[in-house]
């Protein structure tokens, strides 16, 4: 990854070099001048010229329009590719996301002012390392300041992402959100529901997996985003929990307690099974009766699966993430068990697609808990110092074999293979004799 963005900034650099000798302004912009400034290593290169997309393309064969209404054009080489943009001014905004329509101008100036917070607006030249700032971008950078351009009101209406973006800005590099904007983003969250399902999936899975997913679920609260984007997340606020098993607080503390351990870059589908692992706490919440009762949540593994597999559809998740995303909600009490369970219980247990991202929504379960790890440590054992070969053995018996020894296709195969493969796991099968001669043992044929 470290090679693939040298290569694209290499390629930066020398698209403005061909640009500026063809005659062209051309500089680099956006967040990768965002991240040298702050010597953090860029995720993309942009470059922003009054080159107009015709021009680009001619300039550089091969190039891809996928942007070109309104004034973009990638240029690729290898695994490389940069983003070139055509300074414009954007007139309009009607859907709340794409402009009426662009004018071209050969503007720098007039090109960074349509664009979203002042930290994003910075421009640079590769060949000098001049930095052009018409916005006040690296006074914000100096005070960790995430600031809209212009009227901060019209630069969400333009594009209601922006309210998202804003608070994953500040969680990420641990800025504030300036008054003005803070308040736009406020007033402006009942309409966050006009953005896409697919684009706020997008966004809020970029909160969760750049390492600062409990600031930015606290700044999504307080702008009043949360109630608006998951108000299943936003209820379990003051939903209290059993303290012997959870001295942390309300099932709203534990979650944020778990965002706060996720590793940057973890896979999303962990992250939002950290998120939603308790969500059917609230809707399943029963206060202690009796002089020795205590808190309940009877069947809220079940009610949150459910809850889960809803909101991932909400948000358009794919089809094997939602299957990721609530088996991890599904099976994330089963750890309590897991040192009684029978051993073929316990292999198929481990086997779970992904079972790596149960066994660390588990681990942080139970830090931002009890902080009880025997089970964590007992599975990891159990993997360490079993053979691969030995969890997932091959098959001794199929259906074929069943049909050759005499056995009428129908139901009643899975259930004798089913219990071939529980005798194989448990080490009492070893061989294909040995299975045949169980179930000729176990399902005698009629006579």
């Amino acid at each position: 990854m470290i090679d693939q963005l040298t290569n694209a900034r290499d390629l930066a650099d020398r698209i403005c070099g061909t640009l500026r000798k063809a005659g062209h302004q051309a500089y680099l912009v956006g967040g990768c001048v965002r991240d040298i400034l702050l010597k953090r290593e860029p995720a993309d290169y942009d470059v922003t010229t009054d080159a107009t997309p015709d021009r680009v393309q001619q300039l550089f064969p091969g190039s891809l329009a996928v942007g070109a209404q309104f004034g973009v054009i990638i240029v690729t080489e290898g695994d490389a590719q940069v983003e070139v943009a055509t300074f414009r001014s954007d007139i309009g905004y009607t859907d709340g996301r794409h402009p009426d329509r662009v004018e071209y101008t050969t503007s720098a100036e007039a090109d960074v002012r349509r664009r979203d917070f002042t930290i994003n607006a910075l421009l640079i030249d590769p060949a000098t390392g001049e930095i052009l700032d018409f916005v006040g971008g690296r006074k914000d950078l100096q005070a960790g300041i995430i600031r809209a351009i212009g009227d901060p009101t019209d630069r969400m209406q333009e594009d209601k992402l922006r309210l998202v973006r804003a608070v994953r800005f500040a969680a990420r590099f641990r800025y504030a959100i300036e008054a003005s904007t803070f308040r736009a983003v406020a007033q402006l969250a009942p309409q966050i529901g006009q953005v896409s399902a697919e684009r706020l999936r997008d966004e809020l899975t970029k909160l969760l997996t750049e390492g600062a997913g409990r600031r930015a679920f606290e700044l999504l609260d307080d702008t009043l985003l949360l109630e608006e984007l998951l108000p299943e997340i936003s209820r379990m606020k003051g939903v209290e929990q059993p303290p012997q098993f959870h001295p942390e607080g309300d099932v709203w503390t534990h979650t944020l307690l778990m965002l706060e351990q996720l590793r940057p870059d973890c896979s999303p589908t962990l992250a939002w099974g950290v998120l939603l692992h308790d969500v059917g706490k609230p809707p399943t919440f029963t206060p202690p009766s009796g002089p020795n009762g205590r808190i309940r949540f009877d069947e809220h593994v079940e009610v949150g699966t459910r809850m889960a597999e809803e909101i991932c559809r909400r948000l358009r998740f794919s089809n094997e993430n939602v299957e990721q995303v609530t088996a991890l909600v599904a099976n994330h009490l089963r750890f309590k068990d897991v040192r009684q369970m029978k051993l073929s219980t316990l292999k198929r247990f481990v086997r779970l697609p992904h079972f790596e991202e149960h066994l660390e929504l588990h681990r942080l379960d139970c830090l931002s808990s009890h902080r009880n790890l025997d089970a964590y440590d007992f599975v990891s054992r159990f993997l360490a110092e079993t053979p691969p070969e030995q969890v997932h053995p091959p098959r001794l018996l199929s259906g074929d074999d069943l049909i050759a020894m005499g056995f009428t296709p129908g139901p009643s195969f899975k259930v004798m293979l089913d219990a071939v493969e529980d005798a194989q796991l448990n080490g009492k099968l070893h061989t294909q004799e040995e299975a045949t001669q169980f179930v000729q043992e176990s399902y005698p044929l009629p006579s």
